[in-house]
């Protein structure tokens, strides 16, 4: 099987910014996230940022925000209609049956551009759709932890896609390969 990070990897830019961008167009009470918002996305990307503090620090935003709007699949079948061309061309090159989606970015989000892409898994952060709760954040270490729980202990990687080795690198001992992705760049690293 094949893995692919989607943020940066696939999606050309930060979906779940995007996404929270055109919700903020809808809602204009979460402008006053932005800051924490742009705070949050440089620690992740730097890797300055554990999961435990992304639930306590950030998780209540999300929870709000997911709370106060009852229309998220319409409103991502319209995002996903704007968004569609900023996945990278090398995907449909090297797309097989068998490919993973592996994300931070909350299923809320990524399952519609999954359906789209022809990809018949996604393992993704999670939100309750009830509460609102954050029940699964699905970044750095964690991410191998959500792949085992969707496909067993014995899951075998046979390609890795990423933009970023300081949130993925302890994939390079899970996969046969790991291939960096910088822009249209892909270099092979492993």
């Amino acid at each position: 099987m094949n893995v692919y990070d989607f943020d940066n990897t696939i999606y050309d830019g930060e979906s779940f910014w995007d996404f929270f961008i055109e919700y903020v167009k809808v809602n204009r009470t979460f402008v006053r996230y932005i800051p924490k918002v742009i705070v949050a996305f440089a620690k992740y990307k730097l890797g300055k940022i554990t999961v435990e503090q992304m639930m306590t620090d950030y998780a209540p935003v999300i929870k709000k925000c997911y709370c106060d709007y009852d229309k998220w699949e319409e409103f991502t079948v319209k995002f996903w209609d704007e968004h569609m061309h900023k996945i990278k061309s090398f995907y449909s090159e090297v797309r097989k049956d068998d490919d993973v989606i592996l994300t931070a970015s909350p299923e809320l989000t990524i399952n519609e551009i999954a359906k789209r892409l022809g990809i018949r898994h996604a393992v993704c952060s999670k939100i309750d759709s009830a509460t609102g709760e954050i029940t699964r954040i699905c970044m750095r270490q964690n991410k191998i932890i959500a792949l085992k729980e969707e496909f067993g202990d014995d899951v075998e990687i046979d390609d890795f896609y990423t933009d970023s080795i300081a949130n993925d690198g302890f994939f390079a001992e899970h996969a046969k390969r790991v291939f960096l992705v910088k822009g249209d760049k892909i270099t092979q690293i492993k």
